[in-house]
């Protein structure tokens, strides 16, 4: 349950109109909470993070990114570590983009305008390309999908325990009730406050936890088949159904998706 804080990267200066932070976040560590005179992009290449901002707690794969305003305070860390890029942007520069934290969809353009940015952050370049650059990703970020939030995170401690031992084995089979026997409560109280913190079932949180870990598997490279393992279905057919009717499309076709070409984001359905 311990999580060990982690800073910025020193030196790092104020947004003008954007500077782009590339940071490791190894495993269970985090930015403790606090807020910024600028907005900021959280979001990550490779991994997922965990962001609190306005006492509501969610989880993002890497084809989602969180805007958060001016003056925000938020916290942001990783269970299991990702590879975080942020973006902080000048206030003026961002105008017409939300005025409230909200979650974005990441088509492959931008996340290459980002990695772009994050490998010439700091380079002189006299013929105004990082400008450019910038102007594109402000361009992209106004072009952006707005999605429903990602997946809930519980805040309780014994809900943690929970939700933090499914997302890193997302096969563990055990039912509400041994995982209320575990807890030290009853069935109906791990419903009750399960569904209270979290505003859905356990068995709809799960379903949904395992097309996150899908995605971020897929998108690190995980076959097909491994990913359906880890994710604990009994066939590689099982996944593929089981993702089709949630995706629209099978692993592979969304593999294709994202490696190229504008799409509409799969997170849209993670509600």
């Amino acid at each position: 349950m311990t999580w060990t804080p982690i800073s910025a990267p020193p030196g790092v200066l104020p947004p003008r109109p954007i500077t782009m932070r590339a940071q490791s976040i190894p495993a269970r560590h985090e930015f403790p909470e606090h807020a910024h005179d600028w907005h900021q992009v959280v979001y990550a290449i490779d991994g997922v993070l965990m962001v609190t901002a306005e006492n509501r707690s969610f989880v993002i794969s890497p084809d989602q990114a969180v805007w958060l305003p001016n003056g925000i305070r938020h916290r942001v860390g990783s269970l299991l570590g990702a590879e975080f890029r942020s973006l902080w942007i000048a206030v003026d520069a961002g105008r017409n983009l939300p005025s409230d934290p909200t979650m974005l969809a990441v088509s492959p353009l931008l996340k290459e305008l980002i990695v772009e940015a994050a490998a010439i952050e700091g380079s002189q370049d006299g013929d105004g390309y990082p400008d450019r650059i910038a102007t594109l990703i402000l361009d992209q970020l106004r072009r952006a999908q707005s999605l429903a939030a990602g997946l809930p995170w519980p805040r309780g401690e014994r809900l943690l325990r929970l939700c933090e031992a499914l997302y890193i084995d997302p096969a563990d089979t055990r039912s509400s009730y041994e995982w209320a026997k575990a807890l030290g409560m009853s069935s109906r109280t791990l419903t009750r406050q399960f569904e209270a913190e979290m505003g859905s079932s356990l068995r709809s949180w799960r379903r949904r936890l395992r097309l996150l870990r899908a995605i971020e598997l897929l998108s690190s490279g995980t076959s097909v088949t491994e990913t359906a393992m880890q994710l604990g279905y009994g066939s590689t057919s099982a996944f593929v159904f089981a993702f089709r009717t949630e995706m629209g499309s099978s692993p592979h076709a969304y593999m294709r998706k994202t490696t190229g070409g504008h799409r509409a984001s799969p997170s849209a359905r993670l509600r």
